[in-house]
């Protein structure tokens, strides 16, 4: 069976957010016919795993309004306009909400979060020898608490629930495949 691409007949903003804007599209496929799909119009994203020369993970402990309670994961956010690049927004968002800084930072890979519904990318960074430089900034509506984890730990908060972000598990496992760890 060849597959078929959906032809885009038409796209309109439903409804506008600061974070994201969903679309009505309408679309027509050869043998399904037109249908209506939404969509999640959103920026690009990033997320950056900053680890200190003793090999810690600095993290934040952040609550999330989606699942009203508290999620541990890497400093990530939105790529903001008058950022210049996917690797900028991550260093800044990384200052911003941990303090900690680096000029090692490398791209780790990318990832659709959720093609279904949004065209977005997350952009994976790794920052190592990470140093605190300055407290963290108090953000608006964020609250967080920065958390120092060895990163041998993090497999088995993975393991275990603790860690439940999807796309701060991308990132690890980004840092798996790219950055295997060093046999003893």
């Amino acid at each position: 069976m060849k597959l078929r691409k959906w032809k885009t007949l038409s796209t309109e903003a439903v409804y506008r957010t600061p974070i994201f804007d969903l679309h009505r599209q309408r679309a027509a496929h050869p043998i399904r016919g037109e249908r209506d799909f939404f969509l999640l119009s959103a920026t690009d994203w990033i997320n950056i795993i900053p680890i200190t020369r003793d090999r810690k993970v600095v993290m934040v402990r952040q609550f999330r309004h989606g699942i009203v309670d508290f999620t541990v994961e890497v400093p990530g956010g939105m790529v903001d306009a008058s950022d210049e690049s996917p690797m900028a927004a991550a260093r800044r968002e990384m200052v911003e909400e941990t303090g900690y800084d680096s000029d090692a930072i490398v791209e780790l890979g990318r990832v659709h979060p959720n093609p279904a519904i949004e065209s977005n990318v997350c952009h994976s960074f790794l920052a190592r020898n990470v140093t605190l430089g300055i407290k963290p900034k108090e953000l608006g509506a964020e609250e967080t608490q920065v958390v120092l984890v060895p990163l041998a730990e993090i497999k088995s908060m993975i393991a275990t629930g603790t860690i439940m972000h999807a796309l701060t598990i991308a990132a690890f496992s980004f840092l798996q495949i790219y950055n295997p760890p060093r046999r003893r």
